[in-house]
């Protein structure tokens, strides 16, 4: 990695929680797993994890959630 091309995409909790497709206190949890990324960074203003790990972490651990109904 050159510092030019930097670490990749960054995505905080807010983020995350849409990609999960859970609440806070929920998200609380999942992090807790021992499977769950660790934070690229932790700020004053909360962590960051790379988005790729992230990806990863659901296409392992997560199961596939059905498509939403369009029809309703």
């Amino acid at each position: 990695m050159t510092e030019q091309e930097g670490p990749g995409e960054l995505v905080a909790a807010g983020e995350i929680l849409a990609m999960l497709g859970v609440g806070r206190s929920r998200f609380r949890q999942i992090q807790q797993q021992p499977a769950f990324p660790r934070p690229y960074q932790v700020l004053s203003v909360g962590s960051i994890w790379l988005k790729r790990d992230v990806e990863r972490y659901i296409a392992e651990h997560r199961r596939p959630r059905p498509p939403a109904d369009d029809e309703e």
